[in-house]
């Protein structure tokens, strides 16, 4: 097999990989979008603020399943293999979305609208679990010597075309339907389509091999002993959680709060805040290969200290530039700082956190710390919203995501503490 063969097989699987990838954020990335009308029409209150409150708190709710699908689907995947398993949270994923779309509104069938929804978004919560573990893992499993971090900005670079997909058709649906009929029924179409995108994934993935790496070891864990493991090992889960903290508070804070922080909050309109959205996850997709592959080439823990580092000292002054004269120029400018640091971070990150983790539990382990972390960083939104309300500083969200950067530097400086460390993350 010639070195164009093996290099276009390879793009090949990662495309395939991927794809389903791509549905757990375009999910996620809707609601998201949406959660102002999701609120009216599932969560009525007495009041905006509240109603908006509980619908967010509902999107954060799916992110603590996931620690539980991390366990329980990584032994899958661990045991069974990832191909299996990819599938599996593809199918799980898939039913949650139609079930967020189909159901009718608190107006229609009381208390059981809001109890659906919920329902549906810890069915995706559980099965996001091992997504992104699954997928990072499998990444790096077929990564070519000395590309792992290249190879695996891929699993976050799919995350961003969700992004873009959802927020482009979030723009032409605002330009077709008036504002009354987008908030009383227009939100439920991008929820449609990613339901109608399903069969389509279900056909790229069916298509994937199994990693040689997963296919040549011997010894298959079980689930008690994957358990155990993760036990033994729970100082590097828990830096690890530390690790993704950073990476899952920014990127949060910049695409599914956007739509809500700029309408809500800026006062600026549904459809510039989508477009500023669309460039957020351009740029993102621009970034993150990049830094990839210069952690490929300097290590993990440069990149991963400098943009901490960035992060701690310029998201505050930049949202409070931000609020100061809000306008879309403003909202695009500091947006597009913040994809810039969060990119290049989780380029870094991502091939990082499956190095560090045990090889038999690679897939557990990466999932549960990234799910852990993501049942403090998916509430970005509702943790926004909450800190403008009760300081009345609208730029809030910036000392948020400082917080976050310093949990990134610190997990950083445990997990590469020692010279023999860097060395044995760099080349695992």
């Amino acid at each position: 097999m010639t070195a164009t063969t093996v290099s276009e097989s390879k793009a090949r699987a990662v495309f395939r990989v991927t794809s389903g990838n791509f549905l757990e954020m375009y999910d996620f990335m809707v609601y998201g979008y949406y959660a102002s009308a999701i609120a009216k029409t599932y969560f009525p209150a007495g009041s905006a603020f509240a109603s908006l409150m509980l619908s967010l708190s509902v999107f954060g709710a799916g992110f603590l399943m996931r620690p539980l699908g991390a366990i329980v689907l990584g032994a899958y995947i661990d045991h069974h293999g990832r191909r299996k398993g990819l599938i599996l949270t593809l199918s799980l994923m898939a039913v949650g979305t139609a079930a967020v779309a189909l159901v009718p509104g608190y107006a229609t069938i009381g208390l059981a609208a809001p109890a659906l929804v919920l329902a549906g978004r810890l069915l995706q919560g559980f099965s996001a679990g091992v997504e992104l573990g699954g997928v990072s893992v499998y990444l790096a499993e077929i990564a070519t010597k000395g590309r792992k971090g290249f190879y695996c900005a891929w699993q976050s670079g799919s995350q961003q075309v969700a992004v873009v997909f959802a927020a482009l058709l979030g723009v032409i649906l605002n330009r077709v339907l008036p504002a009354d009929q987008m908030g009383e029924w227009g939100w439920r179409i991008p929820f449609l389509v990613g339901c109608l995108i399903v069969p389509f994934l279900f056909l790229i993935r069916r298509s994937l091999t199994e990693t040689d790496a997963f296919m040549a070891r011997k010894h298959r864990p079980t689930m008690g002993k994957i358990v155990a493991s993760m036990v033994a090992n729970w100082r590097t889960v828990i830096a690890g959680m530390g690790l993704v903290i950073m990476t899952t508070v920014s990127f949060y804070l910049i695409t599914a709060y956007t739509p809500t922080f700029g309408k809500e909050v800026l006062k600026l309109s549904a459809v510039d805040t989508l477009v500023v959205t669309i460039c957020i996850g351009l740029s993102n997709l621009f970034w993150l290969p990049i830094s990839g592959a210069l952690s490929d080439r300097v290590g993990r823990r440069a990149v991963l200290v400098a943009f901490t580092l960035i992060a701690l000292v310029s998201a505050y002054p930049a949202m409070q530039w931000l609020v100061a004269q809000p306008s879309f120029e403003r909202l695009l400018a500091v947006q597009l700082w913040l994809s810039f640091i969060y990119a290049c971070y989780n380029g870094a990150m991502v091939a990082g956190l499956t190095e560090v983790m045990p090889v038999d539990v690679r897939t557990t382990g990466f999932s549960l710390a990234y799910s852990l972390a993501t049942t403090i960083g998916g509430f970005t939104p509702a943790i926004s919203t909450y800190l403008i309300h009760v300081t009345g500083n609208k730029a809030a969200p910036g000392l948020w995501m400082s917080a976050a950067a310093l949990c990134g530097l610190i997990a950083t400086l445990i997990l590469y503490r020692s010279e023999a460390a860097r060395n044995r993350y760099k080349l695992a």
